[in-house]
């Protein structure tokens, strides 16, 4: 399994080039780089772009994987530059992304997500499950029906679109929607801090997900105990509560050659977890309750470790200042150590 990182998070990505975020991730170490989106190397998908990034991988021994866009119908309308590229057709845009991420790449492996996190708004509306407007019943049926828009394509480029497990949707309903579409089409970039957000234990969670995961956005969290039940804070891989020889295991017995993406991000989101909250729980139908009781005994677990000294507190940990490049080092080491069987 080898590790990298996600293009868009490591340090300084907005001021350079795709070629030097490549050579940032040679210098730190790492094997590999995840752009998080086509657009990001490219906005007008220039193929002789795309073949210079290609070339350049390669010449490193990296790794090199790529996404598209949402495929919410719901959210299209927050990222208009889709509907330019398809000359204001939303889906004309992604079907020319699927082209050129193939055709200039050679990349299959091409993230897609259903929603956008929404740090602007107050609690559960940051997350898109949670619209008013929208039931998420509704979205999940028109998430559908976008995704077999787009199968005839990837049949055609020989691609796998891999649903994130993001902050919106549960595993369960990745899984759903993978298999009603089609595998052969469709797979899952599995997210393990975002699968704790809809009271999923990670390894649980990585079970159900493996036999079509396809790529990866690794960190870890902290969980803190609140009076509706939990925040999650992200942490480097190893400083958290997440069991990363159960993540990893599960994924490696379905696809030992799965590449490993750090995710770092910083600890100033507290998202909510509603575990104790019933108009929360009620838009979870598929929660599993020893799951449910997995997540709160960690985070009590985690207090307690902390309250020793073995680890910071959440309110310690969140007042260090961000360092990106310590979270991807930190990370790369434990999930190293982990596989290496020295680390749990």
């Amino acid at each position: 399994m080898k590790i990298g990182i996600d293009g868009r998070k490591i340090p300084g990505a907005a001021e350079h080039t795709p070629l030097e975020i490549l050579d940032h991730a040679e210098r730190l170490g790492l094997e590999g780089v995840y752009f998080r989106t086509v657009l990001d190397i490219t906005p007008t998908l220039d193929r002789g772009v795309l073949r210079e990034v290609r070339q350049h991988a390669d010449e490193l021994g990296l790794y090199l994987q790529m996404g598209l866009a949402k495929v919410n119908p719901y959210a299209a309308a927050e990222a208009p530059e889709i509907r330019v590229l398809g000359d204001g057709d939303y889906t004309r845009g992604m079907l020319k992304m699927i082209e050129a991420c193939r055709e200039g790449a050679d990349c299959g492996e091409l993230w897609v997500a259903c929603g956008n996190y929404k740090p602007d708004l107050p609690g559960y509306y940051a997350i898109d499950r949670f619209r008013s407007d929208a039931p998420w019943p509704d979205q999940l049926v028109a998430i559908e029906k976008f995704l077999r828009q787009l199968a005839p394509a990837a049949r055609e480029f020989d691609c796998h679109l891999n649903i994130e497990t993001h902050e919106e949707i549960t595993s369960t309903e990745v899984v759903r929607l993978v298999e009603a579409v089609g595998p052969d089409v469709l797979g899952i970039t599995l997210d393990t801090a975002n699968v704790l957000v809809r009271g999923e234990d990670a390894v649980a969670a990585a079970r159900r997900v493996a036999p079509y995961t396809r790529a990866t956005h690794l960190r870890d969290s902290i969980l803190a105990p609140t009076d509706y039940g939990l925040t999650r804070t992200f942490s480097p891989c190893g400083l958290g509560v997440i069991d990363w020889a159960g993540v990893l295991g599960a994924l490696q017995a379905e696809n030992p050659d799965l590449c490993a993406s750090i995710e770092p991000a910083g600890a100033t989101l507290a998202v909510p977890i509603g575990l104790s909250d019933d108009a929360w729980l009620e838009l979870h139908p598929d929660l599993v309750e020893e799951e449910r009781k997995s997540l709160l005994a960690s985070a009590r677990q985690y207090a307690e470790r902390a309250a020793r000294g073995e680890v910071p507190s959440v309110e310690e940990f969140r007042a260090v200042p961000y360092d990106g490049e310590d979270f991807i080092l930190r990370s790369a080491a434990h999930l190293r150590g982990v596989l290496a069987g020295e680390l749990s």
